[in-house]
């Protein structure tokens, strides 16, 4: 999809939240969907899928999240689904999610690890990246089986790499 049709959802999805006063939830939600059925390869080609009808592919939608998330979040997911563009959800979520936060004056930190990070160590690190930036920050926390130890940092264009492989390609190259 063009970033021109990706901003033109953005900036619909955006309109429909401050609507239904969902702006503080919804961008989460997408951003958790999107990154759900990335790893699901049947859900995500059953929800694509132009040879079953729409409106069959919306109702998985709505019996799969039901109660879940905000009903706010489960019509744009469906409204996806409809128009055919849930392979594109997850950069409609993540220009979602960055233009909720830069309108609240926040940056948001995309957190890769092995494992889920608890809360704590999420506030931490939005502490952390927080005073490293000079404004407040919003971890998205993405696990990631390919990353051994420690954590991938993305904010905008810069990377913070304190993986456990960078750190041992570090030493080896060292000696």
């Amino acid at each position: 999809m063009t970033e021109t049709r990706t901003s033109a959802y953005a900036e619909a999805v955006l309109s429909i939240a401050r609507a239904e006063g969902a702006l503080g939830e919804m961008p989460d939600e997408l951003f958790r969907f999107a990154r759900a059925i990335e790893g699901h390869d049947e859900l995500r080609s059953t929800l694509s899928d132009p040879r079953i009808p729409a409106a069959t592919r919306q109702q998985i939608v709505q019996d799969l999240l039901g109660e879940r998330i905000s009903n706010a979040s489960v019509a744009v997911i469906t409204m996806l689904v409809g128009a055919g563009r849930i392979g594109d959800l997850e950069k409609i979520a993540d220009e979602v999610a960055e233009r909720a936060a830069a309108g609240q004056g926040e940056a948001i930190a995309e957190v890769r690890s092995a494992v889920a990070l608890t809360d704590e160590q999420q506030r931490r690190l939005a502490e952390a990246l927080t005073a490293k930036t000079a404004r407040p920050v919003s971890i998205r926390n993405i696990v990631d089986p390919t990353v051994l130890g420690g954590v991938i940092t993305t904010i905008g264009d810069s990377v913070l790499d304190g993986s456990v492989r960078t750190r041992l390609t570090q030493l080896r190259d060292a000696f």
